[in-house]
């Protein structure tokens, strides 16, 4: 409890006032001053209440998303309210006892009642289990696409089969054509169904963003696909300049945003991932820079346990290859030599 409220304190600390012009973004800080997963300034509250057992300001979080129509926001707060709960459950279980019909409350109970099932080796027979609670949190949704997200989530996880996909994904889209975490969804989904299928994927993906508004998060739908290829490699080659595109199109929608703040932290760290992987150096230093101290699990974790000691391992790579001097930047930065301790 003690360790927990520190960490949520420094959120709170490092949270940009509202109203004020975010900083620019200077030199990336020591690796003592790293945040991990830091929650932006309207959750970091609701965090702070839950480890005091008070549901009120997730309540209030949620529905003002809600009533607002901010999908992604909405989605993104679900998915670390869920997170928190996993371990502290206590004012979720308040939660429910004062309202059981409240539709934010019980979003939050069945993005955490998925995730739970995503831990077991058993995921696919749980998940079946609790379709009934994950359809009806979806049967009175209206315009909200999020329960529509977990519900393709858990099917994905059960190994549902096209039809039924493809009758939540038009569900989905019907509310929200370019909800970002549906078609993250999708993309991964698509990647399951045909492992190594990963020109589908970015055909796929790089559809979705060519007919997304500018500014929209699937602008960045591309740089997803182009992680999981260069992670996952296999026999369906694609065109590096693809890969380079999809960088490049992310590189553009960071550039719109604040420099450091927590809620592109996670764009802005995929991006210098995918740009190291492709040795833009230049490209993922910049990247580095503007996430400032906001480090995220994803997709650190997916290289070593400790998320953030590889962040931190990387930052320093990417700062010394940077600062080695011309090496044949070309468009976007791009370089051509591997950063030391980049793979």
């Amino acid at each position: 409890m003690v360790g927990t409220m520190v960490r949520l304190r420094a959120f709170l600390r490092s949270s940009r006032p509202r109203g004020t012009s975010p900083r620019p973004a200077a030199e990336p800080p020591g690796g003592d001053e790293v945040l991990l997963d830091a929650p932006d300034e309207r959750l970091a509250p609701a965090l702070v209440a839950a480890a005091h057992g008070a549901h009120g300001p997730a309540a209030a979080l949620l529905a003002a998303t809600r009533e607002e129509a901010r999908w992604d926001h909405r989605d993104r707060y679900t998915a670390r309210l869920a997170a928190f709960a996993r371990s502290r459950p206590e004012w979720l279980r308040a939660w429910h006892t004062a309202a059981p019909d409240d539709p934010d409350g019980r979003l939050v109970t069945v993005r955490l009642a998925v995730d739970r099932c995503w831990e077991s080796p058993d995921r696919a027979e749980l998940l079946r289990q609790i379709a009934p609670l994950v359809a009806a949190a979806t049967s009175d949704s209206g315009a909200d696409p999020v329960p529509w997200r977990i519900a393709l989530d858990s099917a994905r996880g059960r190994r549902a089969g096209h039809a039924e996909f493809e009758r939540l994904w038009a569900e989905a889209v019907r509310r929200c054509p370019h909800h970002y975490g549906c078609h993250v969804a999708a993309l991964a989904y698509l990647a399951a169904a045909s492992p190594g299928a990963h020109r589908e994927c970015l055909d796929f993906a790089e559809t979705a963003a060519r007919d997304a508004p500018g500014g929209s998060p699937l602008r960045a739908l591309p740089l997803r696909a182009a992680f999981r290829y260069l992670t996952e490699g296999g026999a369906d080659a694609v065109a590096r300049a693809r890969l380079h595109t999809a960088a490049d199109l992310a590189v553009e929608l960071s550039a719109g945003l604040p420099a450091a703040d927590p809620w592109p932290a996670e764009l802005r760290n995929l991006l210098a991932y995918v740009l190291v992987r492709l040795e833009r150096w230049r490209d993922a230093a910049e990247q580095l820079r503007l996430t400032g101290p906001y480090a995220t699990s994803f997709p650190w974790d997916r290289e070593a346990d400790d998320a953030l000691g590889r962040f931190l391992q990387v930052r320093d790579a990417v700062r010394a290859a940077a600062a080695a001097g011309p090496r044949g930047t070309g468009s976007g930065g791009r370089g051509s030599r591997p950063a030391p301790g980049a793979h």
